[in-house]
């Protein structure tokens, strides 16, 4: 039960403090007044609101936005690690700026307005500032479960309409010519095996031999890894193996036989273990990789004229260094000679940084040192590793593939995601076209 406690304020005259006890057994105060009586009121309605359900501190909403997100909310917040990385980033970015010293309880649908007009004001995107507001509306989702908060501040605030992104998705042919352009036969079935299975980078690069039923040709997905800041893993490592895959489902599909039989001829070559990494990072790391063939110099032409009005002959020294030409070729002739001169020990040569890694292949690597110079050489308009994915499903669509059996190889949650891959190859209206042909009699 509680009660009122008298004490001698600084103005010399007498104040009752109203305090009663929380839940849990503790000493809470529901303020301080000028009479006993106005106390005593204070601490019965404050115990009468706590066992309503409501809450025991009614000045919790006084703490800033602040000090409830880094003491309250993101510690107690159950997300997962990479989740966890990305509203790091975005609350301190995007969220700290604003909301960070203003009280909770001050905060109201006018002032999250004015924000997202702020945003759109920086030239964030929409689906950036969408993303922001889901986090934000989470946290206050939080304080108004907790009671810290009576009114969501996000409620009825509407953010710019996000665009539906259209998918890129590569051709046949595309494809072949990607392949051919890649340096390594383990890179080549790497991205083989991505578009003959439309697996996630997740799941790709934590396939392991026992993942796969040799006589079915069945693949079994149960896992996926995650690359985090390391302070975000449990373990302080780079790789979050995760017993799921991103719909938290395990899921099992059928590979082709061919690429089935270059698996099998790769994991005997390599003598990889049931349990090891098929793609494992070491398999990429030759010593000698073939670099990307460059056309001969003499047909590259010049550089744009530089301030003093001086151009320069591509794939030079000069075309870098004076021409500014940041092209393909001019870098590579800067870096070769570079390398020469510390070859040659002119200059002090700088040790090789080495990869934080577990055997997992780090998407970063992968898509600087592989992808990107591939996509350079075979001049295929930049796609990413994820469009193999999308790839993957519009090609089985455009074949004639079964939607739920598409839906069910890709794992996704709902029938509606997989729609979105219909007709989305470069060729796919040709069909419609000849039928409109047809109905107005003319010929092809």
């Amino acid at each position: 039960m509680g009660f009122g406690r008298k004490r001698i304020g600084a103005d010399g005259k007498p104040r009752y403090a109203a305090l009663y006890k929380d839940a849990r057994g503790e000493q809470r105060s529901a303020g301080s007044f000028r009479t006993r009586r106005a106390a005593d009121h204070a601490w019965k309605a404050a115990e009468a609101a706590m066992a309503a359900g409501r809450p025991g501190d009614l000045r919790a909403g006084n703490m800033t936005f602040r000090r409830y997100v880094e003491d309250t909310w993101f510690p107690n917040h159950v997300i997962e690690p990479t989740t966890r990385e990305a509203y790091a980033y975005s609350i301190k970015r995007h969220l700290m700026p604003t909301f960070g010293p203003m009280k909770m309880s001050s905060i109201l649908p006018m002032h999250v307005r004015v924000w997202v007009t702020d945003l759109v004001g920086a030239g964030v995107s929409p689906a950036s500032i969408r993303h922001q507001k889901i986090i934000l509306s989470a946290i206050f989702t939080t304080a108004l479960n907790d009671f810290i908060i009576v009114l969501h501040p996000c409620r009825g605030v509407k953010s710019p309409t996000v665009p539906v992104k259209e998918y890129r998705i590569l051709t046949p042919e595309e494809f072949d010519l990607l392949q051919s352009t890649m340096p390594s036969q383990v890179a080549r079935l790497l991205i083989e095996v991505a578009i003959g299975s439309g697996l996630r980078w997740g799941e790709l690069i934590e396939l392991r031999p026992r993942d796969l039923h040799w006589a079915s040709g069945i693949v079994t997905v149960t896992r996926a890894v995650a690359e985090v800041n390391p302070k975000y893993h449990p373990a302080g490592s780079r790789f979050l193996v995760k017993p799921y895959p991103k719909s938290r489902h395990s899921r099992r599909f059928k590979l082709d036989a061919p690429v089935l039989a270059e698996l099998r001829e790769h994991i005997a070559a390599r003598n990889i273990g049931d349990n090891d990494l098929i793609f494992d990072f070491r398999h990429f790391l030759a010593p000698s990789l073939p670099k990307v063939r460059l056309v001969d110099a003499a047909t590259l032409g010049r550089t744009e004229p530089n301030a003093d009005g001086f151009s320069y002959q591509h794939g030079s020294l000069s075309a870098y260094t004076a021409g500014k030409c940041r092209c393909q070729h001019c870098r590579m002739s800067f870096a070769t000679y570079r390398a020469r001169r510390r070859a040659d020990g002119v200059d002090s040569p700088r040790e090789r940084r080495a990869r934080d890694s577990d055997g997992h292949l780090p998407r970063d690597w992968f898509r600087n040192t592989l992808w990107r110079p591939s996509l350079e050489a075979s001049g295929i308009e930049p796609v990413r590793m994820h469009d193999l994915r999308h790839a993957h499903a519009s090609w089985l669509l455009a074949g004639g593939a079964d939607l739920q059996v598409v839906k069910e190889r890709l794992g996704h949650a709902s029938i509606a995601t997989t729609g979105k891959y219909l007709h989305t190859l470069p060729t796919a209206d040709e069909t419609a076209l000849a039928a409109l042909r047809r109905t107005r009699g003319r010929s092809g």
